[in-house]
């Protein structure tokens, strides 16, 4: 019996060396047919979703930090590019909007619906001199008060000091054109520079618990300080927030939050002369006749199919009748928000302008029962419930940074990547992301890494769950004259552009809040009911 088994020791240890050098053949090869085919390493990165460990290790795409450090490096490059420094000696030589000149080009004694008018707007400075580059922050309205009806103008700008504004006559009757000078080309660059400059605009204060003890300290995104600090760190992110340590307790104790503007500005004396509430926001066509559109007898428009997910966006993307919102490239049906919402689960997660929708849902929804989530503060978890008809419909704050002079809890707060982690995810979930209010006080590479951060967690969510509905809001347009440099819409528009351009790879729905806040006109960063009701209702059209 032992000479058999000795006779068969050089076979087995032949037949090992011939497996080992299949096995490295094998590999070999495979690597270099992934090569071969240039496959996005993102296809490798999701392979990590199936392994067994949940939910720490599974989610960590390889490389993935790198790869966002230079994501976002390019997109502020880009946007960069696109905001070339304008100095300027003397506010005379900035833009003016009482000097500056709009022709209508083919102007015509009346207009029927449907047709495009055309403005030409040669820009002046001070003086009354051609502007000889560009890079004004414009907005351009048409609107007929007594119809309730307003649209957004596309402004093209030729970067030589000339804009070509488009107004679409979507309605007839007597139609007033707007051109809003809301910031010069100088001003725009003053804040663009201003605004990577520095975190500190805004000073948060900590509030922390031990016992009957309470102490408060400064916090910030980023802090310079000598003392010892606290790191609240989003490890797999790599999203930081810091306190300093008070003496004898430990950083968990962190419980409330609030903040207050701080008296810093990376402004220059003159530059802050072109942000004065007389030099925000100046009507341009102030004199401009008011324009008669007539149906013309035209041939009836097409029937347009129903808005949904995906769908090319236009500029502008619609139009206010009668205070209803109508998009241009798709219908909205009238939904019954109750038949609509049965057997779902809503999560809207965010800042306040998708709170308001929380609080349409609950007027709107009489059987809809909140439940006390046990927590404090207006910035606090909400929850409503329908059990009969199975609603569930939930709003949750984002991470860090968030602005407020109210305090609110931080016990429970996480980054909205976190919350979707979190989402199983099906047909019958809905997610909405409102994200840009809060972060406009502070660098841009703060808001594009928070974007990509929740990209990649979509990106994850649809993977596992295809069918789940993911819907982005875009930033309402706010106050004008409301502490520009910290909170101008100049600010939010870039974010604006930025989360859009985020999010086109994915098969998600876009609600344009930004333009249809300029069609109401609302200038205000929580506009009013009715407007909130036609955000809603788009929401319902993309679900049912």
């Amino acid at each position: 019996m032992k000479t058999r088994m000795t006779n068969y020791k050089p076979l087995l240890v032949l037949l090992f060396l011939l497996a080992s050098w299949i096995t490295f053949t094998v590999f070999q090869n495979a690597t270099k047919l992934w090569t071969a085919l240039n496959l996005p390493i993102s296809l490798h990165q999701w392979n990590f979703i199936t392994k067994a460990s949940w939910p720490e290790s599974s989610f960590h795409p390889v490389i993935s930090a790198a790869d966002t450090e230079l994501r976002i490096k390019a997109i502020v490059e880009k946007l960069d590019q696109q905001i070339p420094p304008r100095p300027f000696a003397h506010v005379n030589t900035t833009t003016s909007a009482a000097h500056s000149t709009a022709t209508v080009l083919n102007p015509r004694h009346t207009y029927c619906r449907g047709d495009q008018l055309d403005v030409l707007l040669e820009a002046r400075d001070h003086l009354g001199r051609r502007k000889q580059y560009g890079g004004d922050f414009l907005r351009a309205r048409m609107s007929s008060p007594a119809l309730e009806a307003g649209a957004s103008g596309k402004v093209t700008d030729f970067n030589n000091g000339t804009y070509l504004v488009s107004f679409t006559l979507f309605w007839e009757g007597q139609v007033s054109l707007s051109l809003l000078l809301i910031h010069p080309s100088e001003g725009v660059s003053a804040l663009w520079r201003a605004r990577n400059q520095g975190y500190d605009r805004v000073i948060f204060t900590g509030q922390f618990a031990n016992g009957t003890s309470q102490v408060n300290t400064d916090c910030a995104l980023v802090l310079n300080s000598s003392a010892e600090l606290c790191q609240y760190l989003d490890a797999q992110d790599q999203e930081a927030f810091y306190c300093v340590r008070p003496q004898y307790m430990p950083c968990a104790a962190l419980t409330h939050m609030h903040s207050k503007n701080k008296d810093v500005s990376y402004l220059s004396k003159q530059e802050k002369s072109l942000f004065e509430r007389s030099n925000v926001g100046v009507e341009i066509m102030e004199n401009f006749n008011v324009i008669s559109v007539s149906k013309c007898n035209k041939e009836t428009v097409p029937v347009k199919e129903k808005c949904k997910p995906g769908m090319t966006s236009t500029v502008p993307s619609g139009h206010v009748w009668k205070n209803t919102w109508n998009p241009a490239s798709c219908s909205l049906a009238t939904v019954e928000m109750n038949k609509c919402l049965r057997g779902k689960s809503v999560y809207l997660l965010g800042d306040s302008t998708v709170r308001q929708w929380m609080e349409h849902f609950k007027r709107s929804i009489r059987t809809l029962k909140s439940v006390d989530m046990h927590e404090s503060g207006k910035l606090q978890h909400q929850l409503a419930v329908d059990l009969d008809r199975n609603i569930n419909i939930q709003w949750q704050k984002h991470g860090y940074p968030l602005i407020g002079s109210i305090t609110y809890s931080v016990k429970e707060i996480e980054y909205i990547a976190r919350a979707i982690d979190r989402i199983g995810g099906e047909k019958n979930t809905v997610i909405v992301i409102s994200l840009g209010q809060h972060f406009r006080p502070f660098p841009i590479d703060v808001f594009i890494r928070r974007v990509l951060n929740v990209h990649k967690a979509v990106q994850r969510l649809l993977l596992r769950s295809p069918d789940t509905m993911v819907i982005i809001k875009a930033e309402n347009i706010r106050e004008m004259h409301n502490d520009v440099e910290r909170f101008s819409d100049f600010h939010g528009y870039i974010q604006y552009l930025a989360i859009k351009d985020i999010f086109q790879d994915l098969n998600v729905g876009l609600i344009d809040a930004w333009d249809i806040t300029i069609a109401y006109g609302t200038n205000n960063v929580h506009p009013p009911e009715h407007v909130v009701r036609n955000q809603v209702n788009i929401f319902l059209n993309y679900i049912c």
